[in-house]
């Protein structure tokens, strides 16, 4: 009984460190991420400013009503104010490409260092999935070589092999 007790709690403190490692990982990666952002540069944070402002409902809103005023105004549906801009809407059509072209920059400047980012956290996934192909053979060859000492030879008494086996680490 007290063999089984004892076991139970190596099991539980196993539970426990591999609970304590995966959230000490989780910390460990939040922390990167936030030293990641904190260390972008000034043209960097500018980027991803006006690229999350550009890409919201916010900026849809105002360039609507930016255009139907200028629209209005430049049509004479305006009392009192004098088109300055009348169609073909030439000023508009600048000030649009004009905005058109700082936006693509700033959206690629954004996605360059998202990019970036990406890249180094597929190289850190490739490494990791390394390592743990690796980890996983070694486990295999191990529990190969378990099954060949105590004689399993055969597929049908592999399975039988993983319960003698922890009746084997269970007694030890």
């Amino acid at each position: 009984m007290l063999t089984k007790e004892k076991h139970e709690s190596e099991e539980n403190d196993a539970a426990d460190s591999t609970s304590n490692a995966a959230k000490r990982n989780v910390r460990i990666i939040a922390q990167l991420e936030n030293t990641a952002l904190n260390e972008r540069s000034l043209m960097n944070r500018i980027s991803d400013v006006i690229t999350r402002f550009a890409g919201s409902g916010t900026f849809v809103g105002l360039h609507v009503a930016w255009f139907t005023f200028w629209l209005l105004m430049n049509t004479g549906k305006i009392a009192g104010v004098k088109p300055f801009d009348p169609f073909p809407f030439t000023f508009l059509t600048m000030i649009v490409s004009l905005e058109a072209i700082f936006l693509s920059i700033f959206v690629l400047i954004s996605q360059n260092r998202m990019a970036r980012h990406t890249d180094k956290r597929a190289h850190l996934d490739l490494q990791i999935n390394l390592l743990a192909e690796q980890e996983m053979t070694m486990m295999l060859q191990m529990l190969q070589r378990l099954c060949e000492k105590l004689e399993f030879r055969r597929r049908s008494q592999i399975k039988s092999c993983s319960h003698s086996s922890r009746r084997l680490i269970r007694t030890h």
